[in-house]
């Protein structure tokens, strides 16, 4: 029987659901009561399913979300999540179908980029995706940190922090989720589901256990961050406290707020170990103790992948921090996105057009999309052989123009 490539309606969505949680090796079970709780969030027409005899073997589902870029911008991205094919029906290009269906329709459109986090890495580079922010968690020894365990609970900078609950959180949080996006690229939109998910207050597929919340406010009493934890309870046999602490959300907008929350998590008593959950590689988090030694590297892999759909919307969507021209041929297997395009950037702004001049660089549309947040080096890309110079210098130049100071982070899964 031939496999049917489609969008689900309403009466199959728990089938797709079930087929998700089989390709993702959790179990095979849906309860009514997480079908009505998802179903009013969901477009199911950018729901898709593959169909053998009626039975859901692969799933694919994007929806509209908001990328922060460059200097504060933001770009229309079709996120891609809740991909898979059941064991049963792998290698028969059934993601390349939907993944096809699903890019065709963001670039008409108009969407400027498609976005994913990717399972596992080898698998979306041939489609044209690049993993544009990386993650790092890191595993802290409390008692090697160098903190003076005298100290008090009043942060340095005149505020304070705060003990508070999910519900404050959902009202602080966004704004300062936005305020976030404006001063770091990477970060994508978290809508009110997202808030109301992440504190538990919607259907939760894992037994949810309740963090702490803790809220940073200025001398002002203007909050500027905030973070979510979980404990442990275990004590060895001296009776002796080794607890961790487990961060599962820290926002902060000002260097202060984001000293003062993690001094407070590396400060609480019985506390010996803090793991930081994902965390932007340049994190001050180490820097932030007397011994930065005492937070050691657990995790450090790719994080949000980009997939470029509209060159000019991306490259003229961010700021520079000079001032010069670039001109790129780019290569798009899937015909979307190729082609020659002339950059000419300043701090003043930017346009990107097509153009007939003779390129500096060639490369990959994957390629772009790893560099289109200001993480990555050409130069780098260049010695790997994923770019290639064809005018010397031009991948210094190139350098100049797209890096960031501060590397891109993304602090959502979805």
């Amino acid at each position: 029987m031939s496999l049917e490539v489609r969008a689900v309606v309403e009466s199959e969505y728990a089938d797709w659901l079930r087929a998700i949680n089989t390709g993702f090796l959790r179990p095979p079970v849906v309860s009514d009561e997480e079908v009505a709780d998802r179903l009013p969030h969901t477009d199911l027409s950018r729901v898709l399913g593959v169909f053998d005899g009626g039975r859901v073997v692969a799933t694919f589902r994007s929806f509209t979300q908001e990328l922060s870029a460059v200097g504060g911008g933001s770009l229309v991205a079709d996120a891609v999540s809740g991909v898979t094919v059941s064991a049963t029906h792998r290698r028969q290009g059934l993601l390349s179908r939907m993944m096809a269906h699903d890019l065709a329709a963001a670039k008409e459109r108009g969407d400027a980029v498609a976005t994913l986090i990717a399972a596992e890495y080898p698998i979306y580079g041939r489609f044209g995706f690049g993993p544009a922010t990386w993650t790092t968690e890191w595993t802290v020894d409390v008692r090697r940190a160098g903190l003076d365990p005298r100290r008090t609970g009043r942060p340095e900078d005149g505020g304070r922090v705060d003990l508070t609950d999910g519900e404050e959180i959902r009202k602080i949080g966004p704004e300062l989720h936005r305020r976030l996006a404006a001063i770091r690229p990477g970060i994508v939109g978290r809508d009110a589901r997202g808030w109301d998910v992440g504190t538990g207050r919607a259907f939760q597929s894992t037994p949810w256990t309740e963090p702490f919340y803790v809220v940073h406010r200025d001398e002002a009493d203007q909050p500027q961050g905030f973070a979510a934890y979980t404990c442990d309870d275990r004590w060895e046999d001296g009776k002796q406290p080794l607890n961790t602490a487990k961060v599962k959300d820290l926002i902060a907008v000002t260097p202060a707020a984001e000293r003062a929350l993690w001094h407070f998590l590396c400060s609480i008593d019985w506390v010996t170990t803090v793991k930081s959950g994902y965390r932007a590689p340049d994190d001050l988090l180490p820097l932030l103790l007397p011994d930065p030694r005492a937070a050691r590297v657990t995790t450090q892999a790719d994080m949000l992948w980009v997939r470029v759909l509209d060159v000019a919307k991306v490259l003229e969507g961010r700021t520079y921090g000079a001032s010069g021209t670039l001109v790129l041929d780019l290569r798009d297997a899937a015909g979307l996105a190729g082609g020659r395009y002339r950059l000419d950037a300043s701090p003043e702004g930017a346009t990107c057009v097509p153009s007939t001049a003779s390129a500096d660089l060639a490369l990959d549309i994957a390629e772009l999309g790893t560099l289109s947040l200001g993480d990555e080096s050409v130069v780098r890309l260049a010695a790997l052989g994923r770019v290639e110079e064809l005018v010397p210098g031009a991948a210094a130049r190139a350098d100049a123009l797209l890096r960031t100071s501060r590397r891109p982070w993304c602090p959502d899964i979805f």
